[in-house]
């Protein structure tokens, strides 16, 4: 492919490392593209740490040579790659405290748990939280964000990865090869769901009166559809797809809400203070190089990563 050129508020960034999110697979298998119409040929990659090479005429926050990392904006991923070009309002400086194959394991799953945690729930100290998939690139993240926000953190995961949840700051584990959560747990905020129907619909069981279900797997809600300014008739495909949950949660006394996760530097940049300060590190499987990426991508469609696997180019 030809070396991309950056718009006016772009900046070329020279790829040190990128990660893969179970988001490459899904957009390579087609089950997003009625939400994100991409074509082909497609560059696959969600996440990028590196070095500024260019900026475009209108930058005034980057210069050659900053070291920075980003979750692209959705139209503009490509982070597979050696060379990406990246709108300055989706970039942070990189964490000082972090190698570039570390913070490249971050944006992605760091703004999906804000967004989800901070933005979405407004998590307050004491409340408590129930995060599926304790011991994945979401749930690793979410533990340690939740924890610092001050609540009580319970976690779903398999027996072989209850030490590694637990040391994040997990108070309450629950191996589901052996408890089935809905029946243990009670009374709780905010349930952040990354799994599928049978889980989600469960989880309504947890919440107290006024509870949050969110998920970032789905399915879709009008407010979705109205936040993405998409077409009545995909609003209304969300409304149909989303209708079940929901007027379950809302038979409960709760909402249901999902959260597709987007590209923010402002975020970014309060993440990377929580990193650089202890609050939260990263929790890396595996680091492989670049030509081992579909592999990576395989590995990580089998839901045996801990935390994330990272790409390194350079």
């Amino acid at each position: 492919m030809p070396d991309p050129e950056p718009g006016p508020h772009e900046v070329l960034v020279q790829v040190h490392a990128t990660s893969v999110n179970m988001l490459d697979s899904k957009i390579r298998d087609g089950e997003f593209k009625m939400l994100l119409p991409y074509r082909l040929p497609l560059i696959l990659g969600n996440d990028v740490a590196g070095v500024v090479m260019r900026v475009g005429v209108n930058v005034r926050g980057f210069k050659p040579g900053d070291e920075v990392y980003a979750r692209p904006d959705k139209s503009k991923i490509g982070t597979f790659a050696e060379l990406i070009a990246v709108n300055e309002a989706d970039l942070a400086i990189k964490p000082k405290t972090l190698s570039m194959e570390e913070a490249a394991s971050i944006p992605l799953v760091g703004l999906t748990a804000w967004q989800v945690l901070v933005e979405r729930a407004n998590l307050q100290k004491g409340q408590k939280v129930l995060i599926h998939a304790g011991s994945g690139g979401v749930g690793t993240f979410a533990i340690q964000l939740a924890k610092h926000l001050g609540a009580k953190v319970a976690v779903t995961t398999s027996t072989k990865n209850q030490a590694l949840v637990r040391a994040l700051g997990a108070d309450v584990v629950i191996d589901y090869t052996k408890e089935d959560f809905s029946t243990v747990l009670r009374d709780y905020d905010v349930v952040l769901n990354s799994l599928g129907a049978e889980v989600l619909e469960k989880s309504v069981q947890v919440l107290k009166p006024g509870g949050r279900l969110i998920s970032i797997s789905g399915p879709p809600d009008p407010d979705f559809a109205r936040e993405l300014g998409l077409p009545w008739l995909l609003g209304l495909v969300m409304r149909m797809l989303s209708y079940r949950i929901r007027k379950k949660a809302k038979s409960h006394g709760a909402s249901y809400s999902f959260v597709f996760m987007r590209a923010e530097g402002t975020q970014l940049r309060e993440i990377s203070h929580l990193i650089d300060t202890g609050a939260i590190r990263p929790v890396i499987d595996n680091v492989l190089p670049f030509e081992s990426t579909n592999e990576a991508i395989t590995y990580v469609e089998s839901g045996r990563a801990k935390g994330k696997v990272v790409i390194k180019l350079r």
